[in-house]
């Protein structure tokens, strides 16, 4: 069977964001599955010397006009947060512990997370946001907040982290095919032609 793609992201990011509405359905056209990783892109920030889009002159103003541009072309419901970049360390910490706990909820809870922060402006840096997010799908509120605590799910972000800096990359979305790498929202159409004809 065939590996699943992996899908490296920080929930700060709109890119990610618009690419996590595409990333599923390109992948099962070509019989493929998803292996959601969130990780902590301000880890990568540091070691690379780079900042959010926004922060950059010039470029700043432009990301943003894109991100709309993006969402709009992808029918994907976004309005810029009042507050940007923001801390997901809590989102991310969920995200592993309900994969161990509740899988089938997590891909529910990613989507949610970021639609929460991009699509309705809450505040996802607070654990209690994140927490109310969890038992909207009908997860117990006081056993996430104690899991997202827990030594081995915090260890395990940074593992991913650790991870995916190894592995190179930089930015989110962050997408392996079969360990061929591609950076960005918009090389979702050279994911999808590389699936179908097997590279190049």
């Amino acid at each position: 069977m065939a590996k699943p793609l992996e899908f490296y992201f920080d929930y700060s990011s709109p890119y990610g964001y618009v690419a996590s509405h595409r990333i599923d359905a390109i992948a099962a056209k070509h019989g493929r599955t998803v292996d959601w990783k969130p990780y902590m892109l301000g880890a990568v920030f540091k070691i690379a010397g780079t900042q959010p889009l926004v922060s950059y002159p010039l470029k700043g103003d432009y990301s943003k006009h894109d991100f709309l541009r993006s969402a709009r072309l992808h029918g994907v419901p976004f309005r810029f947060p009042s507050k940007f970049p923001l801390g997901t360390i809590a989102a991310a910490r969920g995200h592993y512990w309900l994969g161990e706990s509740k899988p089938a909820v997590v891909h529910d809870f990613d989507r949610a997370v970021y639609g929460a922060y991009f699509a309705e402006d809450r505040d996802i840096s607070d654990s209690g946001i994140v927490a109310d997010i969890a038992a909207s799908l009908g997860v117990d509120r006081a056993a996430f907040m104690a899991g997202i605590e827990l030594p081995a799910t915090k260890a395990k972000v940074k593992e991913v982290t650790d991870e995916a800096i190894a592995r190179g990359v930089f930015g989110s979305p962050f997408i392996f095919i079969d360990g061929e790498p591609f950076w960005g929202n918009d090389r979702l159409d050279m994911v999808d032609q590389w699936l179908a004809t097997g590279g190049w």
